[in-house]
């Protein structure tokens, strides 16, 4: 008797103080239960989940939840015109796909987004008035200032998403790209073409000694380095930005931090413009032309670089503000 005593006393005292499951409780386990199914069913049918108002006010948004959900909002419709979204849904695409399909896939974390067509609703509520936005909903607590990313600052690369989720989630993401023989095709092609000029002029191989074409790939590397274009290659940037309020377009990113693709063209164009007043320069004071033609240079050279180094310095000072220097433009 004395051993069923302590295990009643045993029993007892853990009921006092865990209690017995209330049925409000248990409905909560049950909700919750339902909800992360039918989380797991969708992204077993599509890495991202597509939502309207009802679905992310239900999954997203209502209690309870004990997932972390990564939320792309967005306009992929024709009549929106927005390129940027169609650029971030593909690398979205693949973010969510190296997720759902690798090892470590588990409920921590699911992919969704909302079309502002099929949830115009959520982009009210959620007071969002630009596309893409990426928003991280944690699975405790509310969103946080760093939940939303920085699409203009970090660029909509697959890799910088999952970095960013890292951070948030401590969930880590291994990017899997689909393979692309766009490159190596290319590669191919263009030693396809140098080997075959190579071979044709294999008897008169002087132009490989020709200081002005080795001088002229020097410097277009060097140009389309230091315009930014290694950049665009790490972060993925979009090309421009359209305001979705107003319809402007923006080629030239207002901060100092980030740059659009545009803006690097712009650039490497006002480069190349005051490299060749430079050179035209050079030819006018050492070349034996005429008087005339050596005037014409000259004055050329001098127009390319006063126009265009002013251009180089307004977008300077449009993206270092604060900046108090300018030369012609303001």
């Amino acid at each position: 008797m004395s051993v069923c005593n302590k295990v009643l006393s045993i029993i007892l005292i853990f009921v006092i103080l865990h209690g017995i499951p209330s049925d409000g409780q248990k409905k909560k386990e049950t909700l919750l239960s339902e909800k992360v199914g039918q989380m797991m069913d969708w992204a077993s049918k599509r890495a991202v989940i597509r939502m309207n108002g009802d679905k992310f006010r239900r999954f997203v948004k209502a209690p309870p939840r004990n997932y972390s959900i990564v939320v792309m909002f967005t306009a992929l419709q024709p009549q929106r015109q927005c390129a940027v979204c169609k650029q971030a849904d593909e690398e979205y695409q693949i973010l969510a796909n190296s997720w759902r399909y690798s090892n470590a896939f588990t409920n921590r974390v699911f992919f969704a987004t909302v079309d502002f067509d099929e949830g115009s609703d959520v982009f009210h509520m959620m007071n969002m008035n630009s596309a893409p936005t990426f928003m991280i909903f944690p699975s405790k607590g509310k969103p946080k200032k760093a939940d939303t990313y920085e699409l203009q600052v970090r660029g909509f690369a697959a890799e910088q998403i999952a970095r960013w989720i890292a951070d948030r989630t401590d969930v880590n993401i291994r990017v899997i790209r689909p393979p692309n023989y766009a490159g190596p095709l290319m590669l191919g092609f263009l030693l396809t073409v140098v080997g075959g000029l190579v071979y044709l002029r294999r008897n008169n191989l002087e132009f490989l000694y020709n200081t002005n074409v080795w001088a002229f790939a020097g410097l277009c590397f060097v140009l389309i380095m230091t315009s930014g274009q290694m950049w665009n290659h790490i972060r993925g940037p979009p090309y421009a930005h359209k305001n979705p309020n107003t319809g402007q377009v923006s080629y030239i990113h207002g901060s100092s931090q980030a740059q659009f693709v545009a803006e690097t063209h712009i650039v490497l164009l006002f480069n190349s413009a005051v490299t060749l007043g430079m050179v035209l320069l050079h030819e006018a004071a050492t070349s034996d032309m005429d008087i005339g033609k050596r005037k014409i240079m000259c004055v050329g050279g001098i127009a390319l670089v006063v126009l265009f180094f002013s251009w180089l310095l307004s977008i300077f000072r449009a993206k270092y503000h604060g900046y108090p220097y300018s030369f012609l433009m303001s």
